[in-house]
């Protein structure tokens, strides 16, 4: 590397890097989808989803693990496919794939983490949700208002936050999963002092009864706690900015699992010991705005004795936004780094690889990313979201898991130096078959499918043209 260009700096410490996965995995995510679970599952065997969502979770942890200390470099997945598959090859088709689908889903995922901060900064101002102007363009809605405002204003803040050399990002990161951390211990703490074991264990007749309706319901309450697990590979794609990365990646990825599925497991026990889960389930099916508070609700029904549950519920709500608010942060650290990467390998334009001379980070990926992210504010991304979950699995934790298995990661597995999953290739095979099973139980699967399709042929198209432009 040639030291006089500007380059990217190892300034990531362990407790930073396992705070940047933690503020990703969690963000608003557990605090309004858990109600869906509980409603999937049809009871309180709801944990089941969050225990088996931790097990794939740290199944498809080793392979990011193996991954990442193989190759620490920017953009993760991108680097992997590529290497592993052959950069001359289908490696390098592969991983323009994945960057091509990262300019739709990535942008998509952190809107609607500045949707989710926006929600609940509107509890405080709720005349914000009305719309000022709304249409419907190519069969997507598109609205605006002040909660619009509101989520564009949320990501402009991450933006600033990021907008600095990586030691200060990991100071930032590691308040913040503080914060977010705090959040879930306080949920946890409330609960456990309002609990009541006959509500929270109140099990519904066959509840475990090995049926098509049981697994059916298991395969949605598995999609559902795995994309709230999703952000514990964040590190991986900063891997040319962490410390001592042989380290730092596999205990920050393994590491971050073992505490959120922690908490998330006491979190739900704790709530569903106040709150009867045959009302969460109706909250589930029937209002989407009231399944957005549940935990204001839960507040309220814990303090319902005290004055000042109102208070209770709000601050909750403030903790709540702040938690999303890490996400959006979280999301826009890891994602930037990889059009930079792609561009670092010429399989982007050149102008992503830019590295601000001062600061030391990918800034034109990172302000790219983020415009972009702003735009897509003004969609309603709910019903988007599952199908963005099935191109992510398409496209990078599917041709991750087989990759471990290539003659080529086989022959290199060994080296000195290197994270090794136990009971090799088990931990990659559970999770191929954890992903699969969550594709085929979807009831919209082709519909979802299709997208992803869509989403692949376009990428190829581009590929093509593009590299016939350039040989000629």
């Amino acid at each position: 590397m040639n030291e006089s260009k500007p380059h990217l700096v190892r300034g990531l410490t362990t407790v930073s890097a396992t705070g940047a996965n933690i503020i990703d995995m969690v963000g608003v995510g557990p605090f309004i989808t858990l109600p869906l679970i509980v409603s999937a599952m049809g009871g309180p065997q709801a944990m089941l989803g969050w225990l088996l969502g931790a097990l794939l979770s740290l199944c498809d942890g080793c392979v990011w693990s193996e991954f990442g200390t193989a190759y620490p470099e920017a953009g993760g997945s991108y680097a992997y496919l590529k290497r592993l598959y052959g950069e001359r090859g289908a490696g390098r088709v592969f991983s323009f794939l994945y960057a091509w689908q990262l300019l739709l889903s990535a942008p998509l995922s952190i809107a609607s983490g500045c949707i989710g901060f926006s929600q609940y900064v509107t509890w405080f101002v709720p005349g914000a949700s009305r719309p000022i102007f709304a249409a419907t363009w190519l069969h997507i809605p598109v609205v605006f208002s002040g909660q619009t405002m509101i989520a564009m204003g949320g990501c402009v803040l991450a933006l600033i936050l990021l907008y600095r050399p990586i030691a200060h990002v990991g100071r930032v990161t590691r308040v913040l999963g503080m914060v977010v951390i705090g959040t879930l211990l306080l949920v946890i703490l409330v609960g456990l002092t309002h609990f009541s074991a006959a509500r929270a264990f109140s099990f519904p007749p066959n509840a475990f009864h090995l049926n098509g309706a049981f697994f059916l319901g298991l395969g949605a309450g598995l999609l559902v706690s795995a994309y709230d697990y999703w952000g514990y590979y964040n590190v991986c794609f900063l891997g040319a900015e962490v410390k001592n990365p042989e380290r730092t990646i596999p205990r920050a990825v393994l590491g971050s699992i073992v505490i959120v599925g922690t908490l998330y497991l006491l979190m739900n026990i704790s709530v569903l010991g106040v709150l009867p889960w045959q009302s969460m389930m109706e909250t589930a099916s029937h209002d989407a705005a009231a399944r957005q508070y549940t935990m204001a609700v839960f507040m309220q029904t814990a303090f319902a004795a005290h004055p000042w549950a109102h208070t209770a519920a709000s601050f909750v709500v403030i903790l709540i936004a702040v938690a999303s608010l890490a996400s959006v942060f979280a999301l826009l650290l890891g994602y930037s780094r990889i059009p930079y990467a792609a561009a670092q390998d010429g399989n982007f334009p050149a102008v992503f690889g830019r590295v601000h001379p001062r600061h030391r980070i990918p800034a034109v990926s990172l302000l790219t990313l983020g415009g972009v992210t702003m735009l897509l504010c003004f969609l309603r991304l709910q019903e988007v979201i599952a199908s963005l979950v099935v191109i992510r699995i398409v496209f990078q934790f599917l041709m991750q898991g087989v990759a471990t298995m290539l003659p080529k990661h086989r022959r290199e597995r060994k080296a000195a130096g290197r994270f090794r999953m136990p009971l090799y290739p088990l931990p990659a095979l559970i999770a191929i078959a954890g992903f699969l099973f969550i594709l085929f139980s979807r009831k919209r699967f082709f519909a979802e499918m299709e997208l992803a399709a869509a989403v692949a042929v376009s990428g190829l198209i581009v590929y093509f043209l593009r590299e016939r432009w350039r040989k000629a």
